[in-house]
């Protein structure tokens, strides 16, 4: 039985093993996926269990994206330029880690055939998956990004990665075509981004 994870805080709202299980099971095939929480320095040993192939694969959440990157062997080339990953297994005989988040979020805008070319975009948040967002818009040929957050210093982070990118005021609403909430806001039920938007 080959097993697979689904990495994260929080991870109890992940919908990974409902999704993956049911395709395991359609496709007879024998394995097994399930969340997990680990504190930050279990991460070592969850990739030394992968080099072993006592775990088959791996998919990284909130917030490990980046604190995963120093115990991979190997990266693929988005995971170079984005510095985020959400993928890990092992490929040719080496840790690897890969980046399905571009490819997912550029599927979603094409699916409700979202135009993007010279739009603006602003983007809430400054987390993992943000870098991917920023790469996947840019491929879209975006015409302006915005990037909020709380944090002033984790936007700067990101800014530096895309320095083409403009950091706004956390609270302030500019006029853009699309709005991105990549906070954790929305997790549990209830919360909102109390922005008014008019």
């Amino acid at each position: 039985m080959k097993k697979h994870l689904i990495i994260g805080n929080p991870v109890t709202h992940s919908l990974s093993p409902k999704i993956h299980n049911h395709w395991f099971n359609e496709n007879n095939i024998k394995g097994i996926y399930e969340k997990y929480s680990p504190r930050k320095n279990e991460i070592k040993k969850i990739i030394k269990k992968i080099k072993k192939k006592e775990i088959y694969g791996m998919n990284v959440t909130v917030p490990f994206k980046q604190d995963i990157l120093p115990f991979l062997e190997s990266k693929s080339k988005i995971v170079k330029k984005t510095n985020s990953v959400n993928t890990v297994f092992k490929k040719n005989g080496k840790v690897y880690g890969d980046n399905t988040d571009v490819y997912g979020f550029k599927k979603s805008l094409l699916i409700n055939k979202l135009v993007l070319r010279n739009k603006k975009v602003l983007i809430l948040g400054a987390g993992g998956v943000v870098p991917s967002i920023i790469y996947g818009l840019k491929s879209l040929k975006v015409g302006k990004i915005f990037i909020s957050n709380r944090t002033l210093k984790n936007a700067k982070k990101i800014k530096k990665i895309f320095e083409f990118i403009e950091i706004v005021e956390w609270g302030k609403i500019i006029d853009c075509d699309l709005y991105i909430n990549s906070t954790s806001v929305g997790l549990k039920n209830g919360e909102k981004l109390n922005f008014n938007y008019k």
